[in-house]
């Protein structure tokens, strides 16, 4: 479906992210991982992405709370590539705290990541897509893109900015070929959902099994996690020809949590 196309997944390296960059590469498209992880690990999931589908992969270690490491990536990859034709701003990063116990460099580090990167990598993306006349760009925001919960202050400020960027862009390339959703996952268990619930939990004074059981999934009336595999379809489908009157969407795929 992607063959010649190529892809950058960002904080591609474990999780929604690594599960993308896999559907993205089995689909044909030529794929780069960024994102932090032991480097032997990185380097044996790019052969084997490249081994199994045919496409070429390549990593960069970009830091994604700085502007000018996200330049660098961008011009690597289009000196390499000519156009990144799909572009998954997927990298994120968490911290649970009351507001007022908040730490103000995390907060910035959150926004940058969560925010302010996907506005660096859209703006250097689209002038080749323009050029080209196609482009997919999707992030991956969050439920929380849409509702908030307590203790997320920076993440749930982020993630509803995000929702207010993919409206504006998507507006203003619509007549260009190129299309920029949101996907909303709900609770998916990956590396930053595990790593949140012991600071939920002592936030709230609960226990850790509480925090899954009366926080994470009392959200989704399915009363199970969203699958990586599940996010990862969908997003593919994003980037497909089939989608390509589907813009300025943000679509959540949370087992129902929005909707109530």
């Amino acid at each position: 479906m992607f063959k010649g196309k190529t892809a950058l997944v960002t904080g591609s390296t474990s999780g929604i992210g690594r599960g993308i960059a896999e559907q993205l590469a089995a689909q044909g498209a030529n794929v780069v991982l960024n994102g932090f992880g032991d480097a032997a690990q990185i380097e044996a999931l790019g052969s084997k992405l490249a081994a199994d589908y045919g496409v070429t992969v390549r990593y960069d270690g970009a830091d994604l709370s700085r502007q000018d490491q996200i330049e660098a990536m961008m011009a690597r990859a289009l000196s390499e590539f000519a156009c990144i034709d799909i572009l998954v701003n997927n990298a994120g990063v968490q911290f649970v705290a009351p507001i007022d116990e908040f730490p103000v460099d995390t907060w910035k580090t959150i926004l940058a990541v969560n925010l302010s990167a996907s506005f660096h990598t859209v703006r250097l993306a689209l002038p080749a897509m323009k050029a080209k006349g196609w482009g997919r760009i999707i992030n991956i925001a969050s439920a929380h893109a849409l509702v908030a919960s307590p203790f997320k202050g920076a993440y749930v400020a982020a993630k509803h900015g995000i929702a207010g960027l993919t409206k504006t862009v998507a507006l203003e390339v619509a007549a260009q070929g190129i299309t920029m959703n949101a996907v909303c996952p709900g609770y998916v268990w990956t590396p930053l959902v595990e790593k949140q619930i012991p600071d939920t939990a002592k936030a709230r004074g609960i226990t850790e099994q509480q925090v899954i059981d009366d926080v994470l999934l009392k959200a989704q009336p399915t009363k199970k996690f969203v699958t990586i595999e599940q996010v990862a379809a969908l997003t593919a489908f994003l980037a497909s020809d089939l989608a390509a009157s589907i813009t300025g969407a943000i679509i959540p795929i949370d087992g129902g949590w929005t909707a109530q």
